[in-house]
């Protein structure tokens, strides 16, 4: 039988939108992006990391140049001071601004919490990454060295860098760069155990890429999700961590300002004068809240089962 064009029927329009593509095509990270967008409490975290990041980088520099107001600047004339036009957040013993120790506060703990985040994605991903691509032997080896490790508190850490290292910042640094990266380990580690056995990691063995490469350009970027979510809820950890040494004492000491430290010395005059203790208790609620939100929006926006 012949077939002719008259055989045909034209399709009408309305069932042309049927057949028609809902929604364009997305890159894996633009599609994340999208359902992150979705998330509103995503969305508030990332903006308040955001603004809590310029203030610490640029509010106690305008303070200096504009009011001469520096962290450490004492007026004995004006202590205690409850919150007022001048003072946002009132003043402390010293008649030092409250509000710019919190910014000069800010920097300490975020520098804290962003170096964790560093030291988890360069020593972390690099040692899991090495872990699971290897396996055998060297796996073996270098999971019990984590375990070990692991099975240390951070605070024996901190406690023997005190008899090194004078209580501060700098020891507070080391035992995150000790400890810190272990859990990190132990996912990258993970994901690398599961991707190596894909058909592209044989693809690029056949094409004779080297291991570094494989590992870096193919397993790493693979398996960035997970790490992306780990980074940011490192980060509230890293910052609580650090709140709670300079609250004990063990962290940043005065007259440098940290909101463990800004609490601490709040805590004696905690009846008569409780906003000396709200305030800094605030921003380390807030700033942990916010990354918390952040990593859970993160967390559903880059797990493919959660696409709709």
């Amino acid at each position: 039988m012949e077939i002719t064009k008259e055989m045909f029927e034209r399709v009408p329009d309305s069932e042309k939108d049927l057949n028609t593509i809902v929604r364009p095509s997305e890159t894996y990270w633009q599609d994340a992006w999208r359902r992150l967008k979705k998330n509103k409490l995503a969305i508030f975290g990332l903006y308040f990391v955001i603004f809590i990041t310029l203030l610490a980088i640029f509010g106690p520099p305008l303070f200096k140049y504009f009011r001469n107001i520096d962290y450490s600047t004492q007026d004995l004339t004006k202590s205690n001071l409850g919150p007022n036009k001048q003072f946002w957040f009132g003043t402390d013993l010293f008649g030092r601004d409250i509000f710019v120790r919190i910014l000069y506060g800010a920097r300490i703990s975020l520098v804290v919490g962003y170096a964790a985040s560093i030291l988890n994605l360069v020593i972390g991903v690099l040692y899991g990454g090495i872990s699971g691509y290897f396996g055998g032997k060297v796996d073996l080896v270098m999971m019990r060295i984590v375990d070990i490790l692991y099975s240390i508190p951070m605070m024996i850490y901190v406690i023997l860098l005190m008899l090194i290292f004078k209580p501060g910042l700098t020891s507070i640094l080391i035992a995150l760069a000790i400890a810190y990266w272990l859990s990190m380990a132990r996912i990258v580690r993970a994901q690398i155990l599961a991707l190596k056995q894909q058909e592209f990691v044989l693809a690029a063995r056949t094409l004779g890429a080297s291991n570094s490469r494989i590992l870096l350009r193919h397993l790493v970027p693979n398996s960035m999700g997970p790490i992306i979510v780990t980074l940011t809820l490192s980060v509230p950890s890293a910052i609580f961590t650090e709140s709670f040494l300079s609250f004990i004492g063990l962290g940043v000491s005065a007259p440098r300002a940290s909101w463990g430290t800004l609490a601490s010395e709040a805590l004696e005059g905690f009846l008569l004068y409780p906003y000396q203790l709200l305030f800094p208790a605030l921003a380390i609620s807030l700033t942990i809240l916010a990354f918390n939100f952040l990593g859970d929006g993160l967390r559903d926006a880059l797990d493919p089962k959660m696409r709709k």
